[in-house]
């Protein structure tokens, strides 16, 4: 038996589950991306899609000291 080795990418157990439910036609859109690309593992490639969202959108939204407007004068 030939054992793979895999470079470990973190130390994290993860416990909780986030479910989503998506139509049909999404659901087509998604797979044909994931092949597209040759993405296995989807899940991991869900929740790097999601996080890397939530992180660029936190980026955007960081508070400053002055308003945009302030800041355009």
């Amino acid at each position: 038996m030939k054992k793979t080795l895999r470079p470990k990418t973190n130390d994290v157990t993860r416990h909780a589950r986030l479910t989503c439910l998506v139509s049909d036609e999404e659901m087509r859109i998604i797979d044909s991306y994931l092949h597209k690309y040759k993405i296995e593992n989807k899940s991991r490639w869900m929740r790097e899609t999601l996080l890397a969202f939530i992180h660029q959108k936190l980026d955007q939204d960081y508070p400053t000291l002055f308003n945009e407007h302030d800041m355009r004068r």
